[in-house]
């Protein structure tokens, strides 16, 4: 890609040539639709539901959610919303609640929330599981908040309440539990953890961002589902996303509160400037509305029966899945999945190298997400199942038994000792763009025009690496991605 490229033209182009290259940049994305992306993206596999969403977010495209004053249309449909999840999680239309643009939105809100709603404490903290999603320290490293991640059980992968509740101090403003964790597909012991956090006077926040629209019609599939909402005692807050299995477009996620005073401690309002007063419940000022009109218009256009489907289904996959994975020698289930996502971990005497298995995977027609080592729990391949991954269970166990036969007819690959060694001397803060992306050839990442995505060389050397080096390792790719001295697949 040449810097011309870059640059705005001298006279504006059509329409049809725009849309015409976006389809040739796209061409090396992951699929977003039919379930082989396992990961990232939810498809309802509904083509008049997306249509339904889509005709509703270009309807809202150019209304701004900054005044709701002078666009009245947001509150009744972010009402609705609103109104139509908490009263699925344990609430009712006056359960007060905030419509945000994602999961860590939520969930910087929530902590925001705990931590201004204590102005006592000089220096707040956060009890978290070990396997609370990575947006916990986002908001930790956002707000000045510390976040004290306590060890889960190794073999359940849940939280032990005894753990958490010792792990709790005067600093402490919130606890938190997961319905389910990301990495595993588990919920914690919501009960106990949110009891032993009101026994201390503590708030306790429900991180049900990717289970909160899933687990209720898994219930009602016949899914053992453990209590987790707002109609646990204790429990103050939750967050839910609807651009996960509410099937909404993206950008969609609901915050729900136990109570107006912690609500109006997310908010944020400024009249001490000579311009308009501001007042926000997001972390956003001006956004579109197309995100809110696109999750209402899902939710009308799916119904209480179309989740209840949609549930089923995704259940009888998770389900085939965790037999088949069980049924290969050499992978297993790490826990049992509370929900449908499933990680799948190694066995055995012979297991297959990890991130082979995924590069393996990916070229196959199957993207599995690799999740790396930490705090003792085990290295494993993240797999999430919707409500059309029924089809393709048979073919993605089909190509785990192949992939596991070709990557172990390879024979083993050994941990880049010396780079590794290399890296841990390395001073990042002094090391530009263009000297990094020229390191990332020796970890096996070619992210030239044509040569793919095989990224098991940085999966392994990221394994490898103690988890503050791998932040800034990442940091560091990121800038360099984004920098002219690293194109990306399809540039």
């Amino acid at each position: 890609m040449t810097d011309r490229q870059f640059g705005l033209p001298d006279s504006g182009r059509p329409a049809e040539e725009l849309l015409a290259e976006l389809r040739a940049l796209t061409a090396a994305d992951l699929p977003t639709r039919g379930g082989r992306t396992t990961a990232y993206t939810y498809d309802a596999g509904r083509p008049g539901v997306r249509a339904a969403a889509e005709g509703a977010y270009l309807a809202m495209l150019e209304v701004n959610g900054l005044d709701p004053t002078a666009f009245p249309s947001i509150v009744a449909l972010e009402r609705q919303v609103v109104g139509a999840v908490a009263a699925r999680l344990g609430g009712d239309e006056r359960t007060p609640g905030i419509f945000t643009s994602g999961g860590t939105e939520s969930i910087l809100l929530a902590v925001k929330a705990a931590r201004d709603a204590r102005p006592e404490v000089a220096e707040p903290e956060i009890v978290v599981p070990a396997t609370a999603h990575a947006a916990f320290f986002k908001a930790g490293a956002y707000l000045k908040v510390k976040v004290v991640a306590v060890p889960v059980d190794p073999e359940t992968f849940r939280a032990v309440p005894e753990a958490m509740a010792a792990a709790c101090t005067d600093r402490t403003v919130l606890v938190v539990a997961s319905a389910p964790s990301y990495a595993h597909g588990v919920v914690d012991p919501v009960a106990a953890i949110a009891a032993a956090a009101a026994g201390r006077g503590l708030p306790c926040h429900v991180d049900a961002c990717v289970g909160g629209w899933l687990l209720p019609w898994l219930a009602e599939a016949g899914a053992q589902v453990p209590p987790f909402d707002l109609s646990v005692p204790g429990v103050t807050s939750l967050s839910c996303d609807l651009h996960k299995f509410g099937y909404a477009p993206k950008g969609a996620s609901v915050l729900l509160f136990r109570d107006q005073a912690l609500r109006l401690a997310a908010y944020f309002a400024c009249a001490q400037w000579p311009g308009y007063p501001v007042v926000n419940s997001t972390v956003q000022s001006s956004k579109g509305a197309g995100p809110l009109a696109g999750a209402w218009a899902t939710l009308q256009a799916l119904g209480a029966d179309g989740y209840r489907e949609l549930g089923r289904a995704a259940l009888d996959a998770t389900r085939r899945l965790v037999a088949g994975v069980g049924a290969i020698d050499g992978l297993r289930v790490l826990g049992t999945p509370d929900a449908t996502l499933v990680a799948i971990g190694t066995d055995g005497e012979d297991p297959p190298d990890l991130w082979e298995l995924a590069d393996e995977s990916r070229g196959r027609g199957f993207f599995l997400q690799p999740q790396l080592s930490v705090a003792g729990l085990p290295a494993s391949l993240h797999v999430t199942l919707t409500g059309v991954s029924g089809e393709g269970v048979d073919g993605l166990l089909a190509v785990l038994r192949d992939s596991v036969a070709a990557v172990r007819a390879r024979g083993p690959v050994a941990p880049p000792a010396e780079l590794l060694a290399l890296l841990g001397q390395l001073d990042f803060t002094t090391l530009d763009d263009a000297a990094f992306a020229a390191l990332l050839p020796a970890a096996g990442l070619d992210l030239s025009p044509g040569a793919g995505t095989r990224m098991a060389g940085v999966n392994r050397l990221l394994d490898g690496l103690p988890p503050q080096l791998r932040d800034r390792l990442a940091t560091r790719f990121l800038s360099a991605l984004y920098s002219p001295y690293l194109d990306a697949p399809g540039a």
